[in-house]
């Protein structure tokens, strides 16, 4: 059961992440609208929480390894903190100017990732340094291609 709450949580943590700094980044860079990049959290917040706790499910299901009682645990877990987690980010929207938002925003969901990704290398006796590292180097990808995917599209079809 430990192992499906893992699974579940450190999963539904970093999706929650990376999915919603790049709608927020790419949004924010398109529109600099903060009704929109609102919506966009909240729409993450939704959809994309049961749509991976469903690919969760599935996947636990797929692999014949877990019994039925361990499968729900990761899709609620992957649910709850994908959920939850996302939320977290319509916190700075409500408080700041949007710029100013998602600046804050990108710190915060950065420092998780970082905080995430040191437990997991130190659970499995492996470098912080990298694993840290590695994380962070995709999400930042993720930021740079989705504000510039947002520009462009703005420059493009606006």
């Amino acid at each position: 059961m430990q192992h499906s709450l893992k699974t579940g949580f450190s999963f539904g943590l970093t999706s929650a992440t990376i999915t919603t700094l790049g709608l927020m980044v790419g949004l924010e860079s398109g529109t600099g609208s903060k009704i929109v990049v609102l919506g966009g959290i909240l729409t993450i917040a939704i959809a994309d929480a049961f749509s991976d706790a469903l690919g969760i499910h599935i996947s636990e299901e797929s692999e014949n390894k877990h019994n039925e009682k361990e499968i729900w645990a990761s899709t609620l877990a992957t649910f709850f903190s994908k959920f939850l987690f996302a939320l977290t980010f319509v916190i700075p929207i409500i408080l700041f100017k949007l710029q100013t938002a998602v600046i804050a925003s990108i710190v915060w969901g950065l420092l998780i990732l970082s905080l995430l990704s040191f437990r997991m290398a130190k659970s499995q006796n492996e470098k912080p340094i990298r694993v840290i590292g590695e994380h962070l180097l995709i999400a930042v990808v993720v930021i740079i291609i989705t504000h510039y995917l947002g520009h462009w599209i703005s420059v493009t079809f606006g």
